[in-house]
């Protein structure tokens, strides 16, 4: 896979943020070398924030992420801030531009942005418009906890330093693998991958793709069957393989017919380690004992394809759950973002793997998840607390 085919989900996010008329489209532009926001004079030109796939020298596949103003007005002003707001969820480093003072806004965004954990860049932009640039400056960083980049996208300077900033405070940001510690150079790792009728002819779903290339960048064994053929592919190696990666549907049927050497885990799990939270994902599942038929379960699908035959977060996942808790219990299903912010009315969410969602994105929804103490968990994780397997599997 290469860089310009990497995934948005794997793609850093850099969220360019300010009033309106600060300078942003004008700043991402001369950013990315690209006309991909439109540039205008009047003020409110964006509206729903614009995501551009880029490739940063020093920081590699990226996304910027222009958005609106957050002090626009009217009905349809509200409605774009609720836009940016929504794309703060996805923001792994925030560009905050500041253009005319006072600087009250700026100061408020800062601290949500500072409550949220997201590493934060000042940029004073249209330098080339005051004459105050240092007492500007100096507030900034009283604001911000840190000298901004003095820039002028107009007479195109300061852009080579909000690159070199941007790597700079990118640096030490963790690389995430989605098979961790739980492979070796050497390791066989046996795939078992039903043909899913949710990946086209000739194709297989995003994770397995991802899995399968990481596993040959470590120098695994790969080798790799639907469900129907476990035995076979079990029966022709020479020993049993280290770990086995399994479609969480068929748990059972795997774990039934593999070596007490062989550790098991699902694509679904990895992914809920590798986006989300596991350990709070095992304790939402362990809820399900004390559900009843009362009780009220959302599923959550980043995905948003239309309904398939047998699929499984709105057929099969619901029916093993109303097979355990009863015919009655309630199950609603959202898809894409339409996730809702107040979650009192639930009793348990799953989600999915997300493997169409940044990691940033899937912890704002288990943060939103734990400040309303509404247990939370994922897909693999509950079908393997379902099928009875979950002390038994491999969660990392």
């Amino acid at each position: 896979m290469s860089l310009q085919d990497t995934p948005r989900s794997e793609r850093v996010h850099i969220g360019i943020y300010g009033r309106r008329n600060s300078g942003k489209s004008s700043l991402i532009n001369a950013l990315t070398n690209q006309e991909i926001a439109l540039v205008s004079e009047v003020a409110g030109t964006t509206t729903d924030p614009v995501y551009k796939a880029m490739e940063i020298h020093g920081i590699g596949p990226c996304v910027f992420i222009d958005t609106a103003g957050f002090d626009d007005a009217g009905e349809l002003g509200t409605l774009r801030i609720q836009k940016t707001e929504e794309a703060v969820k996805k923001t792994d480093l925030a560009i905050l531009v500041f253009g005319a003072p006072p600087y009250t806004q700026e100061a408020e965004w800062t601290a949500r942005f500072r409550q949220a954990e997201i590493p934060l860049l000042p940029v004073l932009n249209k330098s080339d418009l005051w004459n105050t640039v240092p007492e500007l400056a100096k507030e900034i960083r009283r604001i911000c906890g840190r000298e901004p980049v003095v820039t002028s996208a107009l007479e195109d300077t300061g852009i080579e330093e909000i690159r070199t900033a941007l790597i700079e405070r990118l640096h030490d940001r963790q690389e995430r693998e989605i098979t961790g510690g739980l492979v070796t150079a050497g390791d066989v790792v046996l795939l078992v991958m039903p043909q899913d009728i949710q990946a086209p002819k000739g194709r297989l779903i995003l994770p397995q793709v991802q899995t399968i290339r990481e596993l040959l960048d470590k120098r695994c064994l790969v080798v790799s069957c639907t469900a129907d053929c476990v035995q076979s592919a079990l029966d022709r190696l020479q020993k049993p393989p280290s770990l086995i990666i399994t479609d969480s549907q068929v748990f059972g049927q795997v774990y039934a017919v593999k070596s007490e050497e062989s550790r098991l885990t699902s694509f679904s799990i990895l992914m809920a380690a590798y986006k989300g939270d596991t350990e709070y994902f095992v304790r939402g599942a362990e809820t399900i004992s004390r559900l009843t038929e009362d009780s009220r379960i959302l599923i959550a699908e980043a995905c948003t394809h239309a309904p398939l035959s047998e699929d499984i977060g709105r057929v099969k996942l619901p029916r093993m759950l109303r097979q355990k808790i009863g015919e009655k219990l309630k199950v609603d299903i959202v898809t894409g973002q339409d996730f809702p912010e107040d979650l009192t009315g639930y009793d348990l969410v799953i989600h999915c793997g997300a493997c169409m969602f940044n990691r940033k994105y899937v912890l704002s929804r288990v943060s939103g998840a734990k400040q309303q103490n509404i247990p939370m968990s994922n897909y693999g994780i509950v079908i393997a607390y379902l099928t009875g397997i979950l002390d038994k599997i491999i969660v990392k």
